[in-house]
């Protein structure tokens, strides 16, 4: 069970749950705006949006892409039911970008609000994975660490410290 300040975080997709460990804080991309959720929040359903999901624990954060779904919250217990989510390792960079040429060529050509609406779907899904792919795998946890000033170090930093 979640220590005082933590609560159990669940992601659970139709294919495998992709998280379910204790953290301190998870902010959610609901389709009225984000929300953040910290131990012993009120219970709560939300519809989540396509949108980042955000893992803190302690000066840790992790980052997933999350495709909609549904987050029950209740009993020190966050349970997301998402419609598919992908860590940054499990995002292929070069794929997503080249989709989200093709998204952008297509829709100055759609012509009707279907394929509108589609395309706009498309294009959103592959700016989430951009972003959360901007947040790689750090030291093996795939957690960005947080100083004390909020700063989140990145590879780039890490990397730039090692000399390389």
């Amino acid at each position: 069970m979640a220590v005082a300040n933590k609560f159990r975080l669940r992601v659970t997709t139709p294919d495998n749950v992709k998280y379910d460990e204790d953290a301190q804080m998870v902010i959610l991309r609901c389709i009225s705006g984000d929300m953040g959720v910290m131990a012993h929040h009120e219970p709560t359903l939300a519809i989540l949006d396509y949108g980042v999901l955000r893992i803190i624990d302690g000066d840790e954060e992790r980052r997933m892409a999350v495709f909609g779904g549904i987050a029950q919250i209740g009993n020190n217990v966050v349970t997301i039911l998402a419609s598919d989510a992908q860590w940054p390792e499990d995002i292929d960079i070069a794929s997503v970008e080249a989709e989200r040429e093709r998204m952008s060529l297509r829709m100055k050509d759609d012509a009707d609000d279907l394929a509108i609406a589609r395309d706009q779907i498309l294009m959103r899904r592959t700016l989430v994975q951009i972003e959360v792919s901007s947040f790689p795998l750090i030291g093996g946890s795939g957690a960005h660490t947080i100083a004390a000033d909020g700063d989140k170090s990145g590879a780039a930093e890490q990397d730039e410290s090692k000399g390389g």
